[in-house]
């Protein structure tokens, strides 16, 4: 790793970043019911009770909705794809177009993009982790790679929860929904890969251009060693040549 000097420790730090980002995106509700991508407050929030829906990654969260003595959580099981806005139809009593319902859970299915990418980052920041030229090489191509795939997941997420933001919002029910920590983090994941595949990029080619040279001085270093002897030799002269030393 010293090899590739400083701004590749940089990079390496930026993939582990970006790793733990879109882990926390990936246990939104229901594996961690207070992580959420999108969170509906509902109409039934007081000071007593707050609740509210929490959506993330494979499902969703009904939290605080007990009676007042309880304090449950209700949610459902861990799986690819679900229909947010069938779920706020259910509870609020309103009713969406079937276009916008219809995209909003083909959408959902995108989110298993998700811990690929965490996986994919955590990936490329082992192969950084244990540089030389050609792992900070192949580091940068996995971060590329990962940076695509968090793209296409977070554009679909915006779109996803975009839709039932705004129909929520418009709804007449009073409930109101706003993006959560995990659409922040997946956002924020996305930047730090953008950075760090240029930075592992750019260092995997300054760290072989260092080699190159020092590789170079080494070798003009041997050769003058080598010819330098050969500059001092001398001739030797017949005895008639010699002089007295007395």
């Amino acid at each position: 790793m010293a090899k590739t000097g400083l701004f590749h420790h940089v990079g390496t730090f930026l993939l582990f970043a970006a790793a733990v980002l879109l882990l926390i995106t990936t246990i939104a509700s229901p594996v961690v019911n207070d992580i959420a991508i999108l969170k509906v407050t509902l109409t039934n929030s007081s000071d007593i009770r707050h609740s509210s829906v929490t959506f993330g990654t494979f499902g969703h969260c009904v939290r605080d909705a007990a009676p007042a003595q309880s304090d449950q959580d209700s949610c459902t099981g861990k799986h690819i794809g679900y229909n947010p806005l069938n779920i706020m139809e259910s509870i609020d009593r309103v009713s969406y177009s079937h276009a916008s319902i219809d995209t909003s859970k083909a959408l959902t299915r995108v989110m298993i993009l998700h811990p690929i990418a965490c996986g994919l980052a955590f990936i490329a920041f082992l192969l950084a982790l244990g540089a030389g030229v050609f792992g900070a090489l192949l580091a940068s191509f996995v971060s590329a790679i990962t940076f695509v795939v968090t793209l296409v997941a977070l554009v679909c997420d915006f779109v996803a929860f975009g839709i039932v933001k705004d129909k929520v919002n418009k709804d007449g029910s009073g409930s109101h929904a706003s993006y959560s920590v995990g659409i922040w983090t997946i956002l924020a994941a996305m930047i730090l890969l953008f950075f760090a595949t240029f930075i592992v990029f750019f260092t995997c080619f300054s760290a072989r251009m260092h080699k190159n040279r020092s590789t170079r001085h080494t070798k003009n270093g041997e050769a003058g060693y080598i010819d330098g002897p050969a500059t001092t030799t001398t001739t030797r002269r017949h005895f008639w040549q010699r002089r007295s030393r007395y």
